[in-house]
């Protein structure tokens, strides 16, 4: 059985995806670039390092990419912050991992002060201590630093000896890299057939689907 768990947080412990994706279209908007809204939350996942090359050369992000990536933080902030609710029975699948002795990490592709606040919405900021966010690593989600920065806060955890809970194939892809293995939720907006085929080894809808199925989920069973 896995002796730690890794969480994504943005779509799998806070219901925020659309939220991103609306700061991320109001930023480019005022920066002069109408892009759709599902093609910018098919990218919400990644850190902004990632994001904004999909959508603007890299001319305009050396000259601009910084100031728009501070206003997009400032718009989620302002005008989208105050509507993103944890989902529920996150704290309680925390405590049942507390309780079957695992050791907990977020592995967040979100800046470190937004992450804190994520904690809060989510309901867990006084149950995980162990924590990475895109501050910490060179490159954010799908490359493997996020999660490789997080095994190595973690007690004489072996990438083997973990798995990670996320909502996007950027996070089994990233998580993958590492050598740990993945459960996808459904809850960021992916099907289930697109986190299988990203390298997910289950799936579920939410965290309270996960909590409900716990005993014959990957977190209660050997690894075979």
């Amino acid at each position: 059985m896995p002796s730690a768990v890794i969480f994504d947080v943005d779509g799998t412990l806070i219901d925020s995806v659309p939220q991103h994706a609306k700061a991320w279209q109001d930023a480019f908007h005022d920066f002069g670039h109408d892009i759709p809204f599902e093609d910018l939350r098919r990218q919400i996942g990644k850190g902004g390092d990632l994001l904004m090359p999909v959508f603007l050369s890299e001319d305009e992000i050396k000259e601009r990419g910084g100031t728009l990536e501070k206003h997009r933080a400032q718009i989620l902030k302002e005008r989208y912050l105050p509507t993103i609710k944890g989902f529920p029975q996150v704290r309680a699948l925390v405590e049942r991992l507390q309780a079957d002795g695992k050791q907990l990490a977020l592995a967040s592709s979100a800046k470190g002060d937004e992450l804190q606040t994520y904690k809060k919405i989510a309901g867990i900021e006084d149950l995980i201590g162990v924590e990475t966010s895109s501050d910490d690593a060179e490159e954010s989600k799908p490359n493997p630093d996020i999660f490789q920065a997080a095994l190595k806060r973690l007690d004489g955890i072996a990438a083997e000896d973990a798995i990670a809970i996320g909502d996007t194939p950027y996070d089994a892809e990233a998580a993958s890299k590492a050598g740990v293995r993945t459960i996808g939720l459904l809850s960021g907006g992916w099907t289930a057939e697109e986190l299988t085929q990203a390298g997910c080894i289950a799936t579920y809808r939410d965290p309270a689907d996960l909590l409900a199925q716990y005993e014959g989920s990957p977190l209660a069973k050997p690894q075979t």
